[in-house]
């Protein structure tokens, strides 16, 4: 004997029988743009991901591991989160290390109460001032960009495109992917702004030039 949802999708196929095959929708819209060049390319996404009150600092690559070193000093964090596979130079000495490794990984009741995580990223969105993660192992586990309170984001300058579509194409369907416009925030009560309540209250992004 069928049960209800069985009988319930035959009923729908019946009535759907015959039927012409809906048209095919169009896929020729714009997927990509030109913004002027790398630089100016590098400014817009700067601009944009300061737009949504993260702070954003550029520096060549020489100067990256100062970098680090002189915004954690600023933030003192205390402890700090590294994905398994974070380059050695980025852990400034300045902060204490814990490493999420993959055959022993941070359990949640410590990560709630660390100083915050650096990782590196996918991809970044110049027009939207979107920083995708994917969970790769310079990012490491998605729990570890949402639990702390403070996230550094480490940029490389040939991870920003110009548009979504040119991100999605960078972008590997079969990963999970979490998609960063500033800090977690919400205005769902009465309108009023509320940050750090979906992830990280403060984010920090450095774009190496």
């Amino acid at each position: 004997m069928a049960d209800a949802r069985t009988d319930m999708l035959a009923r729908i196929s019946s009535a759907l029988a015959g039927r012409a095959a809906p048209a095919p929708i169009p896929r020729d819209y714009q997927r990509s743009r030109d913004f002027g060049g790398r630089d100016a390319l590098i400014s817009l996404a700067a601009e944009r991901i300061a737009d949504y009150r993260a702070t954003v600092h550029q520096v060549p690559v020489a100067s990256l591991a100062d970098k680090i070193s002189s915004v954690l000093a600023a933030r003192a964090p205390g402890t700090m989160v590294a994905p398994p596979e974070l380059p050695d130079d980025w852990r400034t000495a300045s902060v204490n290390w814990l490493v999420d490794k993959p055959d022993q990984p941070i359990p949640l009741s410590e990560l709630d109460d660390v100083g915050g995580v650096l990782t590196g990223c996918a991809v970044v969105i110049a027009e939207t001032g979107t920083i995708v993660l994917d969970a790769r192992p310079n990012q490491g586990r998605r729990v570890l960009t949402l639990v702390p309170d403070y996230h550094l984001c480490v940029v490389l300058a040939d991870q920003i495109v110009g548009t979504v579509p040119e991100a999605v194409a960078r972008l590997d369907p079969s990963r999970p992917t979490t998609f960063v416009s500033g800090p977690s925030a919400t205005s769902d009560i009465e309108f009023k702004r509320v940050e750090g309540v979906h992830g990280p209250r403060t984010l920090d992004v450095i774009i190496v030039t």
